[in-house]
């Protein structure tokens, strides 16, 4: 355990100070670690060291023991310290035991402030960027006027009569089984230990009263639904010289009526032609940031394919960099075809040898295995077999006139289908 530092350094005064100084060097310290006024995490600290330097200093008797023995007391040298030191157990903890509470003297514990919430709906973009958002918080505070004591500006607190200072009130019941000590909290100082003579003209001497105070939050770039926010010290003022709560900031976001989040990345869906998924394009999708970026459709590309567009989505809450858009590939059907449109799609049909049923055309019917010109096979790409001079059809061959003429079919035949396929694709509208 970390050993307390020296009374007299944590007051800044030396050994043989008087009286006079360690009063005002509590004083200034106690205005400058005050927790209502310093807001350092280590002000309450501070604050709680700098009264038991003091409460040990400004005593006689204690500041006599103090540069003795140090801070172990007359215990440091196997004494007990009166009634109440007997093996580190004495009467304080005998009346916690059977009564619930020490013997102590003085006011209570000062109680913390109850902790608000504010519910803050964001945009889609704000939830992405961040924003700077001015809150009104409905809230009690320490009373300007009276600065939390509850009594008119020049007027002090005295001790509570009822309880004499105490905080408590004691009644001793006789039962059958004995004494019994009730102990409960003074009704007219309400535990502190002391009134006010003189009530505060604006807070009638409650020491808080309601306001609407104005917060400007920083909403940090990259948050998301049901994420919250702590602004420290915000929430409701605590009763007497209590701490105030904190406040907490919910979010909820507005969803956006294109784009969907995943995470840092955000989703967005393009709908293409048949024509463009079968050839490719390169088109422009909107972003997030406003400005539309170039996206290249890969030719052949399928439905629900996803293409990414490389940082344009969700700044990291916590780190450098962003998410990426990932698009996802919607391929559309036409329903209502033209007429043009619909003789390039019969067309492209017969080029990949799937003729539609009602294409109607002499070419599909071939294909089908109709006999054509007195009954004469279709040769490759649906063309009539050569004959021989005496009239018979050629026989498929497997020499090298044989394999050139079926590449030569095939190539001419991938390309008529790109040139349909191009055709489609200048009927739609593709770029």
């Amino acid at each position: 355990m970390a050993s307390k530092r020296d009374y007299y350094d944590v007051l800044g005064v030396e050994r043989g100070a008087s009286e006079e100084e360690i009063r005002r060097a509590f004083r200034r310290l106690a205005r400058q670690y005050h927790p209502d006024v310093n807001r350092e995490a280590d002000a309450e600290v501070r604050f709680k060291e700098i009264n038991e330097a003091y409460e040990v200093l400004s005593d006689a008797e204690k500041r006599r023991s103090y540069d003795r023995f140090g801070h172990d007391g007359p215990q440091a040298q196997g004494f007990g310290a009166g009634m109440g030191g007997f093996g580190g157990f004495g009467f304080d903890d005998i009346f916690e035991t059977f009564f619930g509470t020490g013997a102590r003297t003085g006011t209570r514990r000062a109680t913390r402030g109850a902790d608000l919430r504010y519910n803050l709906s964001l945009t889609f973009e704000e939830a992405v960027f961040g924003a700077e958002k001015v809150l009104e918080i409905p809230r009690t505070q320490a009373c300007p006027r009276c600065h939390g004591s509850g009594g008119e500006p020049g007027t002090q607190p005295i001790r509570c009569p009822s309880c004499n200072g105490t905080g408590e009130i004691r009644r001793v019941q006789q039962s059958i089984f004995g004494h019994f000590v009730n102990v409960t909290v003074c009704e007219r100082c309400r535990g502190e230990g002391q009134i006010v003579p003189t009530p505060c003209k604006d807070c009638h001497g409650q020491r808080h009263v309601q306001t609407v105070q104005r917060l400007s939050v920083t909403i940090p770039a990259g948050v998301d639904e049901g994420q919250q926010i702590r602004l420290g010290g915000e929430g409701e003022s605590g009763p007497g010289v209590g701490q105030p709560g904190d406040l907490y900031v919910f979010l909820s976001v507005a969803p956006h009526p294109v784009f969907k989040r995943q995470g840092s990345d955000i989703l967005y869906d393009l709908t293409v032609n048949v024509a463009q998924a079968a050839l490719g394009d390169e088109v422009e999708v909107p972003t997030v940031d406003g400005a539309p970026a170039r996206l290249r459709i890969p030719a052949g590309t399928q439905q629900g394919k996803v293409l990414r567009v490389r940082d344009r989505g969700v700044p990291h809450l916590r780190g450098s960099g962003r998410g990426d858009e990932l698009v996802r590939v919607r391929v559309v059907i036409p329903q209502d075809l033209t007429e043009e449109q619909r003789r390039l799609f019969q067309e492209l049909a017969e080029s990949f040898g799937t003729p539609v049923a009602g294409g109607g055309s002499a070419s599909a019917r071939t294909r089908n295995g109709h006999a054509r010109d007195g009954g004469e096979r279709s040769g490759p790409a649906g063309r009539p077999a050569a004959r021989q001079p005496d009239g018979r059809a050629e026989a498929g061959q497997g020499t090298a006139g044989g394999e050139q003429a079926r590449t030569r079919d095939q190539a001419e035949g991938k390309k008529k289908d790109k040139g349909l396929l191009d055709k489609v694709k200048d009927v739609f509208g593709g770029e």
